[in-house]
Order: structure tokens, then C-alpha cells, then sequence
């Protein structure tokens, strides 16, 4: 639509730009032109009638003979020749709508006269009184009549001139008119564009917006799910077979005074049990139902730190709180897996966790000193972190430690932990 409009305006501008082109050059100049030709005839008739009227005053003033008139041909003549020259001239550069009656007439007109001033001084040389009424009654009135002429195509062309200026004057103010008109259309048009572009940017975000919601709102379920399995799983694990173990270890601890072979067995079934122990532990911590979060991380970390070999500096800080099982399971998941990253990612001896309880939050830091973000590949671990946060409306932050590698900073808000008690 903008290419459109620019299109038609441009189109428009330049059709008026050539005629005002074409009316400067084929009309205004051409009729000044014409103009300063017709002001040279008037000026030659003006110039041939003065010397005709030197012609005639010359008897009248003489004391002597009278001053033949065959004497002031070669004064004619320069002045003859330049008027048919500036005629021809004339002639040429005419306004296309003069009338041919008007150049016809003015041609003629000249004929005419020059053709009596020769039969005049032709008749001078006879009868010099007859030349001189010639003169008086003829040649002057058609001097005259020539020169009303001239002076009426001077008054054409100056009607002319004024119109050819009023045309361009409306052609410039409707070029600036247009120019405003276009500016307004184009603002419009701006407007319009920068409207769709709107409503449709925000016609898409609302759809990533939904898609957005939608993959965090499967993500969260299939988070809910897993846990659900785990705790199911683990329940099997703890109470089924941790009790036949159980059971089983204890048989052989009293057959083990009848018989010392079946030591072996026991110590298997026990390192059976401790296993089962440790895979019911990890898929659902039930720690975290007996002794609370802080509890939890006391019983996590130092089996963390004997098994990866890296160094866990846990603090402490605040008053602990009763939170709800969801924060608490959630917070939990999140340290185990910043930990596994700073395990398997980081290459650091070294890691920090810090729990802070305040008055109004719940805050989670994990710092590593290892190789940071730009060897710390993001995966799935992250997603799950910042979809385990948004499940109890907190926020996490990966950031980076004062020590260089990963900072990891959950904070759950209490209101949020007050309804989860709840």
C-alpha cells in the first residue's frame, strides 16, 4: 500500500511538473518573446510616423523652397527592412491561439502600406501636393490602424501572461496541497501498517504465550508424574522388599549359629538391603518427611561429597520453618541437581550451599568454582530446575559466582509455602 501510494503521488507529481514545464516553455516564454518583437514593431510604426510627420512639417516650417519628398526615401528604408524582419520574426513565435484573421490582417496591413508610401513618393516626383495628401489622408490612417493593431496583440499577450501565471500558481498549490494530502495519506497508511503490525505481534505472543504455557504446564505434569512414580515406586521398595530382606536377614541370623556357611548369605542380603535402602531413598527421600529440608540436606550432602570426592560447604541460615511438601520435595530436587551439574559439567573440587530462611522467602544457593558458563553446557537438568521453581511460583537464577564458575539461586516465596502446608 505505501509502494502504491508512493507510485500514484510520484505519477501525479511529474504529469504537473511537465505541465508547468511545457506551459513555462511553450507558453510564458514564448510569449514574452513575442511580446518584445511586438514592442519593436510599435516602436518602428512610432519611428515611421515621426518621419512622416517630419515629411509633412517640413513645408510648413521652410522660409524657402519646399523639401522634395523623394528625398526621404533612404529614410524609410532601414526602417522597412527592420520591420519586416521583426514581422517574420513575429510571425514565427505567435501563440498557437491567435486567430489567422489577426495574423493575416497585420501581415496584410504592412503590405498594404508599404505599398502605398512607394506609390507615394512615386507620385511625389510628379505632383508633389497629391504625395503629401497621400500622406495626410492615407498613410497616416493606415500608420494608425496598424499601430491599434500591434497594441491589441500587446494586450492579448499580457492576458495571456497573467492567465499562464494563474495556471501556475494552481498548479503549485495543488502540488502542495498534494503534498499534504500525501503526507496525511502516508501517516494514515503508517498508522494503519504499525496497528496490523501490533495486533499481529500480539495475536503471536499470545500464541507462544499459550504454547509457553502449555509445554511448562505438561512439563509440570510430567514432573508431578515422575514424583508420584518415585514415591510409589519407593514405597514398594521400602515396604515390600525392605521388609522380606529384612525378614530374610533376620532367619539367617539365627541360622547362623547352627550353621557358619550361610554368613555369606547374610552379609549379600544385607548389602541387598542397603542398596534397596539407597534406591528407595533416592527415587523418594523419606527423609524429607521426618526431619524437614535442612534435615534432608544434613543427610544428602555428606553421602554426595563420599561419592563424588568434591568438598560440600553447607550453611545454614535463619530460623528453620515448617514448609509444604511440594517446596520442600521441589527445593530438594533442585540441590540434587545443580549438584549432579557441578559433578559432571563444572570440574570444580569445590561447591557452596547455602539455605536461608527469611521472613518472607525461602532462598536456595548452589556455587561451584569451576569452569562457568562457557563450558557449562544447558540441558535438560535447567529446564527441570526452572519448571520446579515455577511449580511453587518461585524464581531461580543461573548467574555467575564470585569464584567464577555457577551460581544457581532459588527463592520461593512463604505465601506460597503457607498454602502448600495448608
Amino acid at each position: 500500500m505505501t509502494l502504491v501510494a508512493v507510485g500514484v503521488f510520484s505519477g501525479y507529481t511529474f504529469v504537473q511538473l511537465s505541465v508547468l514545464r511545457r506551459l513555462q516553455t511553450e507558453t510564458i516564454d514564448r510569449n514574452r518573446r513575442d511580446t518584445l518583437l511586438l514592442l519593436r514593431i510599435q516602436n518602428g510604426l512610432n519611428s515611421v510616423a515621426l518621419a512622416m510627420r517630419d515629411m509633412l512639417d517640413t513645408e510648413a516650417i521652410s522660409d524657402g523652397p519646399s523639401y522634395p519628398l523623394s528625398a526621404w526615401r533612404p529614410q524609410f528604408r532601414p526602417l522597412r527592412d527592420d520591420l519586416e524582419d521583426a514581422i517574420a520574426q513575429e510571425r514565427s513565435l505567435s501563440i498557437h491561439d491567435r486567430t489567422s484573421g489577426q495574423e493575416q490582417y497585420l501581415y496584410n496591413s504592412f503590405r498594404q502600406f508599404w505599398e502605398a508610401l512607394d506609390r507615394m513618393f512615386e507620385r511625389s516626383e510628379v505632383n508633389e501636393e497629391e504625395a503629401r495628401t497621400a500622406i495626410r489622408l492615407s498613410l497616416q490612417a493606415r500608420q494608425a490602424a496598424i499601430s491599434t493593431a500591434v497594441a491589441r496583440l500587446l494586450i492579448q499577450n499580457n492576458e495571456r501572461e497573467q492567465a499562464a501565471a494563474n495556471r501556475t500558481r494552481q498548479i503549485y498549490e495543488g502540488v502542495q496541497a498534494n503534498v499534504y494530502v500525501f503526507l496525511a495519506a502516508m501517516l494514515v497508511v503508517i498508522v494503519l501498517t504499525s496497528l496490523y503490525v501490533a495486533q499481529y505481534n500480539r495475536r503471536m505472543f499470545r500464541q507462544v504465550e499459550e504454547f509457553s504455557d502449555q509445554r511448562s504446564e505438561l512439563a509440570q505434569q510430567l514432573i508431578a508424574m515422575q514424583e508420584s512414580a518415585f514415591a510409589a515406586i519407593s514405597r514398594e521398595l521400602h515396604d515390600d522388599f525392605g521388609q522380606i530382606l529384612t525378614a530374610i536377614g533376620v532367619m539367617l541370623q539365627r541360622a547362623d549359629r547352627k550353621a557358619g556357611d550361610l554368613v555369606e548369605v547374610r552379609e549379600v542380603v544385607q548389602v541387598t538391603l542397603d542398596k534397596v535402602r539407597a534406591l528407595s531413598h533416592a527415587l523418594h527421600p523419606v527423609v524429607l518427611d521426618e526431619v524437614g529440608l535442612d534435615g534432608a540436606f544434613d543427610d544428602y550432602l555428606p553421602s554426595f561429597e563420599k561419592r563424588t570426592g568434591i568438598e560440600i560447604h553447607f550453611e545454614k541460615r535463619g530460623e528453620p520453618k515448617e514448609l509444604g511438601r511440594d517446596v520442600t520435595i521441589h527445593l530438594y530436587r533442585v540441590m540434587q541437581e545443580a549438584l549432579n551439574n557441578v559433578a559432571k559439567h563444572s570440574g570444580s573440587k569445590t561447591a557452596h550451599v547455602v539455605l536461608e530462611y527469611g521472613e518472607s522467602e525461602v532462598r536456595l544457593e548452589i556455587a561451584d568454582e569451576g569452569r562457568g558458563f562457557r563450558k557449562t553446557r544447558g540441558g535438560l537438568g535447567m529446564v527441570s530446575m526452572k519448571e520446579r521453581a515455577g511449580m511453587v511460583h518461585g524464581t531461580i537464577e543461573f548467574l555467575e559466582s564470585d569464584a567464577g564458575g555457577v551460581l544457581v539461586r532459588v527463592i520461593v516465596p512463604v505465601s506460597v509455602r503457607e498454602v502448600n502446608a495448608a
